[in-house]
């Protein structure tokens, strides 16, 4: 028998993060299964990830003033939502009286937000909210691994405004959203350059990037070269150099940045041609179906580093906090329903 999965129909298999801290706070238990509302769905899990927004709000590895926000947002001692993962793919397994846009044995995949959830066997999502049908080319864990990359991503590169025959440079190309960043890029026509560790380029390359640095061996702000877009997904750039290496009506985009990047981002977009597109992020339902069909057009694929089971959840969060992995972790939580 698989002791993974739970055989009292009323319960599930879960991880539960009762405090923050390192990985080993995340406990593998058997908890009462969600019921949906009336507009609520409920999805059986197949697959979820092993996200860097999980790992960070697990152990608060964040800066002091926004460990104290993220306290005040998700519980002081821990998290009071406490099954982590802020994305999945799955099959509808039951819907609530008043749903009307998705039906039992819908494949779908989502972002869960701020419910978060998705370390689960089954987790309940409102009908209206980021869920969409799974992409037909791709499998469970495929489709798991694109909502917080994907989104993120096309959101910044649509304000990036790219046109054929621009260069843009991406910084973290090897991550999560960098990779689906530099596939987004390339199907608008740019060429692309991937700034990461030696260890990611290979990735970096293989999805398309057109010239590739490591950055602990070069700085491509010293290089000389100037870019129509620059896009920081992981939030470590140089300010002031970024926009020494932009064009003039070039575009800087701030995919996580820190406070004080965000208020010299003002100055520079009102004292100069160049513009800072940062600041807070927010999706709806029509972007997981744009997303959905850039993926069904062949333009965009996951890129998936390691796989682990639902219980080996301890060893996945070790992996993502060693900095090293390419692209996506993915969990396996059930399993597949496909054919």
């Amino acid at each position: 028998m698989d002791e993974s999965v739970s055989t009292d129909p009323l319960r599930m298999k879960a991880i539960i993060c009762q405090n923050y801290g390192p990985p080993e706070v995340l406990q593998f238990k058997e908890v009462e299964r969600p019921t949906p509302k009336e507009n609520e769905i409920r999805i059986r899990v197949v697959a979820a990830t092993a996200a860097r927004g999980d790992c960070e709000l697990r152990g608060l590895a964040v800066p002091m003033l926004l460990q104290f926000m993220m306290r005040i947002a998700f519980g002081f001692r821990g998290p009071r939502r406490k099954i982590l993962g802020q994305e999945l793919a799955g099959e509808i397994e039951s819907v609530g009286i008043n749903v009307k846009l998705f039906k039992k044995g819908d494949q779908v995949f989502a972002l869960t937000g701020l419910h978060l959830g998705a370390y689960a066997q089954y987790d309940c999502l409102p009908e209206k909210g980021l869920v969409a049908i799974k992409p037909s080319n791709m499998s469970f864990e495929e489709a798991a691994a694109v909502p917080v990359g994907g989104l993120h991503a096309l959101h910044f590169l649509s304000k990036g405004d790219i046109r054929s025959g621009q260069k843009v440079l991406i910084i973290g190309a090897g991550g999560s959203i960098g990779t689906f960043a530099v596939q987004i890029a390339k199907s608008l026509g740019a060429e692309v350059t991937g700034v990461d560790v030696a260890g990611k380029l290979e990735v970096v390359r293989s999805i398309g990037a057109d010239h590739v640095i490591d950055y602990t061996r070069k700085d491509f702000t010293k290089e000389g070269e100037l870019y129509d877009v620059i896009f920081d997904s992981v939030g470590r750039s140089s300010f002031s150099r970024c926009i020494k290496s932009l064009k003039e009506n070039g575009r800087y985009l701030l995919g996580n940045p820190g406070l004080s990047q965000l208020v010299r981002s003002k100055w520079t977009s009102m004292t100069s041609s160049k513009k800072v597109i940062g600041g807070t992020v927010s999706y709806k339902p029509e972007d997981m179906i744009r997303l959905r069909e850039i993926i069904e057009a062949g333009k965009v694929r996951s890129i998936i580093d390691r796989r682990f089971p639902l219980e080996k959840m301890v060893e996945a969060h070790r992996y993502v906090d060693s900095g090293h992995k390419k692209g996506n972790v993915v969990i396996t939580v059930s399993s597949s329903v496909e054919g």
